[in-house]
């Protein structure tokens, strides 16, 4: 088959062009603009191989020769063997990243894709119709703005281990993982341990960006009309000063939703690789790869103002009582108070005065210690072994800080009260 067959339609408009110049119908100058040409050097060249070969001097020299910076045939074959072998469900971005970081092997991505297409080890997949436009929110402007926070739960070890849950902090200026940690489930104890590991190291945000699970938002029908209902986790926010904001739909929070996404691909991966299996290990492996994923995807933000409140010292004393489980319960005409199906015994001498039928807030702590607080005072107590005995009354009126003599002589008045006179009767006529 001849060349001259598979030239291409602006191959024969540029011969036209170079006959019209050879012609002299045409200016150099003229001819360089019709063909797009950069300067008159390439019309010149151009004209000269025309007029040596005819029509085949329009045809690119490199037509039909192998590129010089083709790929090794062996290179590409050992790349495709270690896919096969340790990166079977890598995707292609991801592959190329890691033949370069653990094999030593440079492939650019979109080369690599098309060589796991040709080998049947890539996929495309059809592009998607959107069924609803959501516009995109411009980012914040400062770090420590806003975090898009959110629990994920998944298989991050695989079959080595247990299902757990990823609680994931992300900056919404930068794109950036602020703070991630591997924890049993998305409960208010884990999710406040998440929180204040972040405050140690960043400080309080301006605003925390998140859903409407159980734990951040009270999701009741009278909760709508009723706004002193709160959660555990909303009410210590609004302590240390710091705005929540719940979302409609997970594309609101879309930013920290795709990390999950992202890193359920990577991560996984990546843990894989280093034969992690237990959340122990994962949290350690965290701290290193946390660093390495930021300055891959993370962005520049607007401005560069640091918008994280400092964690004063009188308020960093406060957190742990801040950040604890907080319960309402009232004084027992006995001084006990009952919480989680154990009775505390208040000891008769307090910090504060204590009168029955009092509401104290029952503190449990995240070390699993339990506080009874009364006008900011911690209470004192003891366990009982088991239920106490029911009692009407207790002759205490109060307890206080110095301990009380109570023991009244026989000739007191109330010694001589009656109840029941009926009753004391009765009993009277008993004895007799």
């Amino acid at each position: 088959m001849s060349i001259l067959l598979s030239i291409k339609m602006k191959e024969h408009q540029r011969y036209e062009i170079v006959q019209r110049l050879i012609k002299k119908e045409l200016s150099e100058e003229s001819a360089r603009k019709l063909m797009g040409l950069n300067s008159v050097r390439q019309v010149r060249r151009i004209k000269k191989r025309v007029r040596a070969e005819g029509l085949e001097g329009v045809i690119h020299k490199g037509r039909g020769r192998e590129s010089n910076r083709k790929l090794d045939k062996d290179l590409i074959q050992k790349a495709l063997s270690l896919i096969k072998e340790k990166y079977a469900d890598f995707k292609p971005s991801f592959t190329s990243e890691k033949l370069a970081e653990n094999d030593g092997i440079q492939i650019n991505h979109e080369t690599l894709r098309l060589k796991m297409i040709e080998a049947g080890l890539w996929k495309c997949k059809p592009r998607k119709k959107n069924k609803k436009h959501h516009a995109w929110r411009a980012r914040k402007d400062n770090y420590g703005e806003m975090q898009q926070f959110d629990g994920s739960y998944h298989k991050w070890f695989e079959e080595r281990g247990e299902e757990c849950c990823l609680l994931l902090s992300v900056d919404d200026a930068k794109g950036e993982i602020t703070h991630a940690k591997f924890d049993k489930n998305e409960g208010v104890v884990a999710v406040f341990n998440f929180w204040l590991e972040y405050f140690q190291k960043h400080g309080f945000p301006l605003s925390i960006y998140l859903d409407k699970f159980s734990t951040y938002k009270i999701n009741h029908p009278s909760a709508v009309d009723n706004k002193d209902l709160k959660t555990q986790f909303e009410r210590a926010a609004n302590q240390v000063g710091i705005k929540l904001i719940t979302a409609h739909s997970p594309q609101a929070k879309g930013r920290v939703e795709r990390m999950n996404q992202t890193l359920q691909d990577r991560l996984v991966k990546e843990m894989r690789l280093a034969n992690i299996s237990t959340r122990e290990e994962g949290n350690r492996f965290l701290e290193n790869y946390i660093p390495k994923f930021n300055k891959q995807f993370g962005v520049t933000p607007n401005e560069q103002t640091d918008l994280h409140k400092k964690v004063r010292p009188e308020i960093k004393k406060e957190l742990s009582q801040i950040f604890s489980i907080h319960n309402q319960r009232k004084i027992n005409n006995d001084y006990t108070v009952m919480f989680e199906n154990k009775f505390y015994q208040l000891k008769d001498t307090q910090p504060t005065t204590v009168f029955k039928k009092d509401t104290v807030q029952v503190e449990k702590h995240l070390n699993g210690k339990v506080k009874i607080n009364l006008k900011k005072h911690y209470l004192k107590y003891i366990i009982l072994p088991e239920r106490p005995k029911k009692k009407i009354d207790v002759p205490l009126v109060a307890l206080t800080k110095n301990k009380p003599d109570i023991t009244p002589p026989k000739d007191h008045y109330w010694r001589k009260f009656v109840i029941n006179p009926k009753k004391q009767a009765e009993k009277a006529l008993t004895k007799i």
